[in-house]
């Protein structure tokens, strides 16, 4: 059994009447690059800065490396590095000076893991340049770089391709995998873009309005974006109304086009236009398509979302 790096157990966080993070409960092990999804806004950075104790839950229990008590979650800390928002660096200061700032701060004896660091995110060559005239890539390397300064088993990384030209994001994308291939390294990485995290992440956590609404493994992700039946129909309300009274599904949503994408029905398939036709729904096209992630990303959105008109069950 994979060891369990971090877990939360019904972790919440209130300001005032507003409640950020709602009673979520999220499983990372070892080996993960875990991706954790949601819209801006949705409780990904908040929860992220209880786990790195940026601010603290208001109710729930959070565990690291098995540890859960007060004591024991500081000493399980430094055994991970994390990139929140934006790295605290200093403008007029060059990489290595940065870094050897932090290394004598944290009283990391290992003298060599400025060079360490820097090499692992391809900064060695950046001399005496100033932090302040870095690029956007440049600082985000800056910034891995200052996280894997202790040599962590556990990296968490808000947002890191935030901004980066299509380089700079493939840059990221393979220091990630490079390092959780050749250190080890369990990664928890949040975005609101699903399609740069299906490009590494191992498992997902979708977040919305504070609330976490599935966990679920990269295979099972791909699986789930596999099969739709894309239905045009000239009225979507009553179609939506026909497949869930008389064809009993939910596992559908409404676009915008005058389309439907029904995730039900791939053995009888014939049974759907009947059903529609019979009921005064006209049906213009049915294609067997695969859907894409950001359409399953979306599908889960609307099907907690009281204003939805057709949920499917995900």
């Amino acid at each position: 059994m994979s060891q369990i790096v971090l877990q939360t157990h019904s972790i919440s966080k209130h300001y005032g009447t507003t409640c950020a993070v709602d009673n979520v409960n999220i499983v990372i092990k070892k080996g993960d690059i875990y991706g954790l999804i949601g819209r801006n806004g949705a409780g990904k950075t908040t929860l992220i800065r209880m786990i790195t104790a940026l601010t603290f839950a208001s109710s729930g229990e959070l565990s690291l490396f098995g540890q859960t008590s007060a004591s024991g979650l500081n000493a399980a800390r430094c055994r991970m590095g994390s990139v929140v928002e934006i790295p605290a660096l200093y403008p007029h200061l060059s990489a290595r000076q940065n870094l050897e700032y932090y290394r004598k701060l944290r009283g990391i004896p290992n003298k060599s893991a400025v060079d360490e660091a820097l090499t692992a995110v391809n900064l060695m060559d950046t001399d005496k340049k100033k932090f302040r005239n870095f690029s956007l890539g440049m600082k985000q390397r800056l910034g891995l770089a200052l996280a894997l300064l202790s040599n962590p088993d556990f990296i968490i990384l808000d947002e890191p391709t935030n901004g980066l030209d299509p380089m700079g994001i493939v840059e990221m994308r393979e220091m990630i995998k490079r390092l959780r291939t050749d250190r080890g390294i369990t990664f928890m990485i949040s975005s609101h873009i699903l399609s740069e995290l299906s490009l590494i992440a191992t498992r997902y956590g979708i977040i919305h309005d504070g609330k976490m609404i599935k966990e679920l493994t990269d295979a099972e992700l791909r699986e789930k974006c596999q099969r739709c039946l894309s239905i045009k129909v000239d009225d979507t309300k009553k179609a939506a109304v026909v497949l869930e009274t008389v064809l009993n599904t939910t596992m559908y949503k409404v676009l915008s086009n005058n389309e439907i994408r029904l995730y039900d029905y791939f053995d009888n398939i014939a049974e759907v236009p009947l059903a529609l036709n019979t009921h005064g729904v006209r049906v213009s096209a049915l294609t067997e398509i695969n859907d894409n992630l950001e359409d399953y990303f979306m599908s889960l959105i609307e099907a907690v979302t009281p204003a939805n008109g057709g949920k499917k069950d995900a």
